[in-house]
């Protein structure tokens, strides 16, 4: 019966040194690719952000209207070194960490605190 298939052979490997191997040189420049559009799609948009909330969180100060992460929308009556306050409504008073500020609102937006 083994007349009819044919007998399968392994190939020998291919011996050439890693200086003369195409595919080696072909790993390396797309590892290097990989690499690079890693750090321009997400590293370096990520310290961007990272850097524009530093300055937002530095450049608080009274009386600017704020959007905390939890959705919480206020005036900020005090501001110290880690912690702010904020004014949702009248006689409310919420104390918040700096980092916890997501955005600033434009002047106005809050109009139901001052009335």
């Amino acid at each position: 019966m083994s007349f009819f298939i044919s007998s399968a052979y392994a190939q020998q490997a291919a011996t050439t040194g890693a200086a003369g191997d195409p595919n080696g040189m072909f790993t390396w420049i797309f590892l290097g690719g990989f690499i690079v559009i890693f750090y321009f799609m997400i590293l370096r948009p990520q310290m961007k952000r990272g850097k524009e909330h530093r300055n937002l969180l530095g450049s608080l100060q009274k009386g600017d209207e704020v959007l905390t992460t939890g959705g919480i929308a206020g005036r900020i009556v005090k501001v110290s070194d880690e912690f702010i306050v904020l004014a949702v409504s009248d006689n409310v008073q919420l104390k918040f960490q700096k980092s916890a500020i997501a955005a600033t609102l434009p002047k106005g937006t809050l109009k139901a605190i001052d009335e």
